[in-house]
């Protein structure tokens, strides 16, 4: 049976060899492994995941038993409107299709909605299949975007929205 927890700091190094076995099998064919090794590095660092955890991003963890499968991670992005963004959310390879991504972005739905969040935000590369994932999931296309990450790589993503 799958459960989610709440990451602690201490939890960095599992959410890291999740990201580390999920982006070749995401992104290879799409982004390339240079530009995987980079955004990892910058986006997945010690210091950057920690950083987010003293900033309030929430990190969820989908274990079952002392393994881990999966995670998802979000913080409010507008306080004002009370919108929030799924930052990031993998689940490793091997347990595709079991159904833990689904337990992780309802999770995400029920925390951001008792919150009195209005909406929740994502990034999604236009040629990830996790799209459609989204728009079943009841999402909607917000706008197109093109983000510089530096050295010369873009990130090419579509903006999704889930209203409450």
């Amino acid at each position: 049976m799958i459960t989610l927890r709440k990451a602690k700091e201490q939890d960095i190094e599992i959410i890291r060899d999740i990201a580390a076995a999920t982006w070749p099998s995401t992104y290879l064919d799409i982004i390339g492994q240079p530009q995987i090794d980079y955004m990892l590095e910058k986006m997945y660092n010690q210091g950057e995941l920690l950083k987010q955890l003293m900033e309030g991003h929430i990190f969820l963890i989908a274990e079952a038993g002392e393994e881990q499968y999966g995670f998802a991670g979000y913080s409010i992005i507008d306080h004002e409107a009370r919108i929030y963004k799924l930052h990031k959310l993998y689940v490793l390879p091997s347990a595709h299709g079991k159904g833990v991504g689904k337990i992780l972005i309802n999770e995400v739905f029920n925390q951001v909605k008792d919150i009195g969040g209005t909406a929740l935000e994502l990034n999604v590369n236009k040629h990830n299949k996790a799209k459609d994932f989204y728009l079943k999931g009841g999402f909607t296309i917000k706008e197109s975007v093109k983000l510089d990450i530096g050295e010369g790589y873009f990130m090419d993503d579509y903006v999704m929205e889930y209203k409450f």
